[in-house]
């Protein structure tokens, strides 16, 4: 029965698949064309005649009736959707049923127009690839699309046989959930609400970590203990998993698993895979058969082919997967066991680096275990992350090897794929670029992303804007390359791979594409799609401030920075965006939208202490510039008039955590030194200005200090005395001189004496170059 899911490319011909002759199916915005349905016509079937009608009718003025066969006429040329009797007559070899998962057929018999495939969606994705391929029609979003105009309209003859690689297929962004586009774009996955009457979806019967949901402890440790990991000598289940070599354990979990797919009849996947965390079972059977296989993989095979053996007796008539993850301990193939034929491996890019493709030395690592994989597995199915989990509106320049990871997958077994992008939010980083595409990619592979690109890029911003947002593209990727780091999925800022000047580039192209745009609504998306680079802007104001690369008056940067973060505060009201990352129900944003107002505040004064000091031997960094842990907790960022800002960092007296702190970056190595000596280490002399609110008279304030992350030590602290810096006015301390470096950051931290110390305050600090 699974042989019937397995994609194999038959014949492709896409566009103008045949010279010698054509169709007209309307000339003048008049036709003679009849769309046919069978009469006992699916749901699906019934669906791609309305959306047939509809956009010929769009594109050509004309009305394509939607007729029953039996009530057809002959005598005139006919569109035959879905399994009609006729099309059976002109292609007596086919059998729709037999085509292989999402398979097309598009055939011209004489004057007729066949389109057909397989029963699950098949006619409607062979009506979409006619309007796409031959018509020129492009969805771009669920709202946005292209539906060109002619009232004559003729295409090639056709001949097009063609299946998908990937069975399964999910770019999980937000707007291809919605069911239609989802559709529009031939995407099928689990997560996404597609309709009946549009295919459906695929459905999995749990998704992952579905060991404790199958067999759940609350219900089975106290009787049955040995059921679970032995860790230590002990059988535990907290952070646990199961013990695979348990054979009655391995029966129940098959019971389970056959009485929850009986609930669920559409499902056509189950995932029995381990919980997201550690914790394998170490007794001496397991420890035996991973020892025998080279690792942990082996006892998870050995037990999922059981479970998967014990699911295809309880339904021969049933087409099911039995999906595991090869993933953290268990990622490496077994030595002896292989996967059944109805076990699907899955494996996750979540420890991958995004500026170099797959088979990159960056990523050898998972490259070589899937290559490992494909040697042994029919099948694979691949979680793939293309998305900054940590800050979705940062600019995350991953598109370029997100193509060449999509035919890496697909030519190393793989039939599904799970794209995770932006879910979350409307406004990522050029979201809807990258759903396009990569939908694209995973209907056909061998397509040319760069072309993809291109024609997104000017279909969707205008010929106008067209080289400037490639120009951006072209901009970041070029650096992100050439920094050679490690692009994981959760980036919290761009300056380890983004410098300042590259950045100010980068935003300059997108303003000349917004300026360029013909029209407001070409304007007004542009106007949203800049919103990452701002992003970059807004948090990094202060460094390309230092670095004179915010000029007054400039056309690419607004002289007052709050007009760029109230700017972009509206841009997140008006396209409705909730999350800043991953599980923000919108508290996160409000929060850095609030952090980058006290950022993004008008320069202060130069402190007394620089005054005498040529201009680029020293920076300050304000209190807005410095990175806060638990805002709402352990740290505040407040109103203070005695501030050089108005603005300062409070942290209350009852903790002592390094809960402020400030990341030097490469602003350090710009600086000139006060005195130039020959071979010398640079030296710099660092201050802060702080003060606290005591009912002590005396005992510690606050420390302070210098940290290098790289070498893991520190390279400088102080501890203050409530004496010298208690009231309301700010104290300059000076650290000395210390020989800093970008790896490392300046920290603040409380005393914890609450019943004492009420808060202490950060306004700013100083950089100097002594040499």
């Amino acid at each position: 029965m699974l042989h019937k899911l397995l994609p194999v490319f038959l014949v492709l011909f896409l566009a103008g698949v045949c010279t010698a002759g054509t169709l007209t199916l309307s000339t003048d915005g008049k036709t003679d064309y009849a769309v046919v349905l069978p009469d006992a016509a699916t749901p699906v079937e019934t669906t791609a005649a309305k959306e047939l009608q509809e956009h010929l009718k769009q594109i050509t003025g004309a009305g394509f009736a939607v007729v029953k066969e039996s009530q057809a006429d002959n005598a005139k040329p006919q569109i035959l959707l879905g399994n009609t009797k006729k099309t059976k007559e002109l292609l007596p070899e086919l059998d729709a049923a037999k085509l292989p998962y999402d398979g097309i057929i598009r055939k011209t018999a004489g004057k007729n127009l066949i389109l057909t495939g397989h029963p699950q969606r098949g006619t409607l994705y062979a009506v979409y690839t006619l309007l796409e391929d031959e018509i020129g029609v492009r969805w771009w979003t669920s709202t946005e699309s292209f539906i060109p105009k002619k009232a004559t309209l003729t295409i090639a003859d056709q001949d097009v046989k063609y299946n998908p690689k990937l069975i399964y297929r999910e770019a999980y962004y937000k707007d291809a959930i919605n069911g239609v586009f989802a559709t529009h774009i031939k995407n099928n996955g689990a997560l996404l609400d597609i309709s009946p009457d549009y295919g459906n979806h695929h459905r999995f019967q749990y998704f992952v970590h579905s060991f404790f949901p199958i067999l759940p402890p609350g219900k089975y440790f106290k009787d049955h203990p040995e059921w679970y990991s032995e860790i230590n000598g002990q059988r535990k289940h907290e952070h646990a998993q199961l013990c695979l070599s348990n054979e009655e354990m391995t029966k129940e979990f098959t019971k389970n698993a056959v009485e929850s797919l009986k609930k669920n009849p559409d499902a056509g996947f189950i995932s029995v895979s381990q919980n997201d965390w550690h914790g394998y079972c170490t007794c001496k059977e397991c420890a035996k058969i991973a020892e025998e296989e080279g690792g942990q993989s082996g006892p998870l095979l050995r037990f999922v082919n059981k479970v998967a053996e014990g699911i295809e007796q309880a339904f021969p008539n049933r087409d099911i997967w039995v999906e595991t993850l090869a993933y953290q301990y268990a990622r490496k193939p077994p030595k002896i066991t292989k996967p059944r034929k109805n076990v699907i491996i899955r494996l996750c890019t979540i420890e991958c680096s995004f500026v170099q493709p797959l088979d990159g030395p960056q990523n050898k690592a998972l490259c070589d275990d899937m290559e490992g994989w494909a040697k042994i597995a029919h099948s694979l199915f691949v979680w793939d992350y293309t998305v900054n989990f940590s800050a979705y509106m940062l600019p995350h320049p991953n598109h370029r090897v997100l193509p060449a990871n999509v035919r890496f997958f697909v030519n190393h077994n793989t039939i599904g794929l799970f794209e995770q992008g932006d879910s979350w939010t409307t406004t990522g980083d050029f979201v809807r670029l990258k759903t396009w595409v990569l939908s694209q990619l995973m209907w056909n592979p061998s397509q040319d992303e760069k072309k993809l690109t291109d024609e997104f890029i000017t279909g969707y911003y205008g010929a106008d804007a067209a080289p400037f947002v490639k120009e951006y593209w072209q901009v970041l990727l070029d650096r992100v390359e050439k920094s050679g780091v490690y692009l994981g999925c959760y980036q919290h800022k761009t300056s380890h791979w983004l410098d300042a000047e590259t950045l100010v580039k980068a935003a300059a192209a997108l303003t000349n594409a917004m300026n360029a745009a013909k029209d407001e609504t070409l304007k007004k998306r542009l106007w949203r799609d800049m919103m990452p680079v701002d992003l970059a802007i807004m948090q990094r104001y202060h460094e390309l401030k230092r670095k004179g690369l915010l000029p007054e008056n400039s056309p690419f940067f607004p002289n007052n920075p709050l007009d760029r973060v109230n700017d972009w505060e509206k841009r997140t009201l008006e396209f409705k965006t909730v999350s800043y990352n991953e599980g923000d129900s919108g508290d996160n944003l409000k929060r850095i939208i609030e952090n980058y107002r006290s950022l993004n505040q008008p320069s202060a004064p130069a402190p007394d202490l620089c005054k005498n000091l040529p201009k680029d031997s020293w920076f300050e960094v304000q209190s807005g510039e410095f990175g806060l842990t638990k805002v709402g907790e352990w740290t505040f960022s407040v109103d203070d008039a005695k501030a050089s800002n108005g603005k300062a960092v409070k942290m209350p007296g009852s903790h002592f955590e390094w809960a402020a702190s400030f990341n030097f970056d490469t602003s350090l190595l710009d600086l000139k030194p006060l005195e130039k000596k020959d071979g010398a280490v640079p030296a710099y002399r660092l201050y802060a200005a702080v003060r606290c609110e005591a009912k002590a008279a005396d005992g510690p304030a606050m420390t302070l200090g210098v940290y290098d992350y790289k070498d893991k030590k520190g390279v400088g602290q102080k501890t203050l005395l409530v004496k010298d810096i208690n009231g309301t006015d700010y104290h300059w301390i000076d650290m000395g001189s210390i020989p800093l470096k970008p790896e490392q950051n300046f920290w603040f931290a409380p005393p914890k004496r609450p019943s004492e110390v009420d808060a202490v305050y950060i306004d700013r600090a100083v950089v100097v170059r002594e040499q």
